[in-house]
């Protein structure tokens, strides 16, 4: 299948009690036009009442508004392919973790199967953050930070119940968490799908320059804000960036990166970059979850564009200036650049 043709994946994390349960009723009752298949961990959880199912087997169950709604009963991979050879041209495919699941294993899942990654492709991850409990649950679950350091984008859930100052300090904690997510305030869990669905998160074609998000609509540049402070963190968790002005060696960069993956992916949630390779006008893409690596060269720079490196690493025990001196060290050398400009080996 071509890249339009493959179902987009959304994955739907989030902790107990944050409204994916609301979030997910949603999606399976409310006549919004389009199909969807909401793949749960069980069934029972999400509480489906019995009229709204057109038809139901073992596993699949049809909505009356058009949605499929599977439940995971076994391995994620089989359930994903018998769902994906009974699709009938919906629209997407969202996944929905335990309240204390790391995302992370989900994600890989469409790194490492390429009969899957013919069919499908993973597009995001999405949190939802109880706006009234999340501080006690940052303090206590190791889960809830990772979850929200793996997002692409967080909804911060049930605002209602939570006054505006306490909305922007847990705004600013999110933000040293992830400085990368887009963050969109909701009430019962009353968000457009569109900010949740065709994100790219995980799409090399469409990862930008990766600068610090800050698009809530209310957003306000101020001491809460996050966004000027890249490595403001909660718990063990940071974010590094590393950028460099000149050009690097493709096969150095390469074994640097799958250096530090392998000694240090466990504690990696995501990693994103690109490169400006020395002696191409291409750019070099690369993403990463936990130690699985994927890259590619995409688009030529543009006419004007500053072409430099930049990478983002987001996990724990992160040593940034060890991180940046062995980025550094890919960067080519004088002599390295007169080769690669003269055409010489």
């Amino acid at each position: 299948m071509s890249d339009a043709e493959r179902i987009p994946v959304t994955v739907l994390t989030g902790y107990l009690g944050a409204g994916k349960t609301t979030l997910l009723n949603r999606i399976l009752s409310e006549d919004h036009g389009r199909r969807y298949a909401v793949i749960v961990n069980e069934f029972g959880e999400i509480g489906i009442d019995g009229d709204l199912v057109l038809n139901s087997s073992e596993e699949l169950f049809e909505m009356n508004n058009g949605c499929i709604c599977c439940t995971v009963r076994g391995d994620l991979v089989r359930t994903l392919h018998g769902l994906l050879a009974k699709q009938d041209d919906f629209d997407a495919i969202i996944i929905e973790t335990t309240g204390l699941a790391d995302p992370g294993p989900v994600a890989q899942t469409f790194f490492m199967d390429r009969s899957l990654q013919a069919k499908a492709v993973l597009d995001s991850v999405t949190t939802l953050v109880d706006a009234r409990h999340i501080a006690p649950r940052l303090a206590d679950s190791r889960e809830a930070a990772e979850q929200i350091a793996f997002a692409d984008v967080i909804i911060l859930n049930k605002t209602d119940l939570a006054d505006e100052d306490s909305l922007r300090e847990t705004e600013a904690r999110l933000r040293g968490l992830n400085p990368y997510a887009a963050i969109h305030r909701a009430e019962r869990a009353d968000v457009a799908l569109e900010k949740v669905l065709g994100q790219g998160g995980f799409d090399l074609d469409r990862i930008t320059a990766p600068e610090p998000a800050c698009d809530t609509p209310d957003h306000v540049h101020d001491e809460h804000c996050g966004h000027d402070h890249g490595h403001q963190h909660d718990s063990d968790i940071v974010s590094v960036s590393l950028t460099s002005e000149k050009p690097m060696v493709a096969a150095r960069i390469g074994e640097w990166l799958e250096e530090i993956l392998t000694e240090q992916g466990q504690d990696i949630l995501r990693a994103k970059g690109i490169i400006d390779v020395a002696g191409d006008n291409r750019r070099l893409v690369f993403q990463a979850v936990h130690m699985m690596l994927e890259g590619d060269f995409q688009r030529p720079w543009g006419a004007g564009e500053r072409r430099r490196s930049q990478l983002v690493f987001i996990g724990r025990n992160l040593d940034e200036a060890a991180l940046q001196a062995g980025f550094d060290s890919c960067a080519a050398d004088n002599n390295e650049m007169k080769r690669v400009m003269t055409g010489g080996n």
